[in-house]
């Protein structure tokens, strides 16, 4: 069988200024990857840029944006893609991701919300997203987001908005696997049967992640605890579908110590390992 190729590999982990440091003093061979927001980065001079530095030089690095608000009604901020491939260049970043959602109008609005799932919609964002093509030269990845509340207006469902978006745009995908397990909680469907839905020759790497539970019909996205064996095991299912891909793990609030971080790294390898070499379910049927 044909190997994909991948513009990172293996196992990843999101760097968060609150752990660089000790990221920098720790060994950390098993990490094939690392990820940063850039609004996080872009600008920022002294020690932090040359901690930056001596990451990236370690490790290939991919960007996941936090404010580019691809389905914003507001203009695109085309200033904002320029700084971002520059930062790119700067630290020969191999790739720039985004959130499928918009976060603003006249101002932020701090917080991710749904676009609209219609056709309408489709054409407005894939035409934004073309266009943020265009300004990087390269092809970006749009991550499946997770939501609490349908947009009003949605006319069609969230796996074929997101693969109308997908295909029209020419771009690639994201693939949050925790984003998956969430939405099918608080939406209420079959998190397995979403996943295969999504178009594996469109995945650029992946995202797993914790979560909190509200209650049992809610759950919230925070990125601020260990995954869940149920979250681990739709990673398991979708390296058994779709072959293995790069995958990230993202922490972004309650930080343990770097080694606690390495554990779950380790997990995700695990998984990897276990069907490297194995035929995707996808292709033996």
């Amino acid at each position: 069988m044909e190997t994909k190729d991948y513009i990172v590999n293996g196992a990843g982990l999101g760097l968060r200024r609150d752990s660089i440091d000790e990221l920098i003093k720790t060994p950390t061979p098993q990490v094939g990857f690392m990820e940063v927001a850039p609004e996080n980065w872009i600008g920022v001079g002294g020690a932090f840029s040359k901690q930056l530095r001596a990451m990236t030089e370690r490790h290939d690095f991919v960007t996941h944006g936090l404010s580019l608000s691809i389905g914003s009604p507001a203009p695109l901020d085309e200033e904002l893609i320029k700084q971002i491939g520059a930062f790119m260049k700067t630290h020969g970043i191999k790739k720039y991701t985004e959130h499928l959602t918009y976060c603003s109008d006249d101002g932020h609005l701090y917080d991710l919300l749904p676009i609209p799932f219609t056709e309408e919609a489709v054409d407005y964002v894939a035409e934004r997203i073309m266009r943020a093509q265009d300004i990087l030269g390269q092809r970006i990845g749009m991550e499946n987001a997770s939501y609490y509340t349908p947009a009003p207006g949605s006319e069609m469902q969230e796996i074929e908005f997101i693969n109308a978006v997908l295909e029209k745009a020419d771009c690639e995908l994201l693939l949050d696997i925790n984003n998956i397990y969430v939405n099918s909680v608080n939406h209420r469907y079959d998190p397995v049967e979403f996943m295969k839905g999504l178009p594996a020759e469109r995945i650029t790497y992946a995202h797993i992640a914790g979560h909190y539970n509200e209650d049992d019909d809610l759950i919230v996205d925070t990125h601020g605890a260990d995954v869940i064996e149920t979250v681990w095991d739709l990673l398991d299912k979708a390296y058994e579908h779709f072959g293995v891909f790069p995958t990230l793990l993202e922490r972004d609030f309650n930080i343990p110590p770097v080694a606690e971080l390495l554990k779950e790294v380790d997990r995700i390898i695990h998984y990897q390992d276990k069907w490297q070499k194995a035929e995707p379910l996808s292709v033996r049927r």
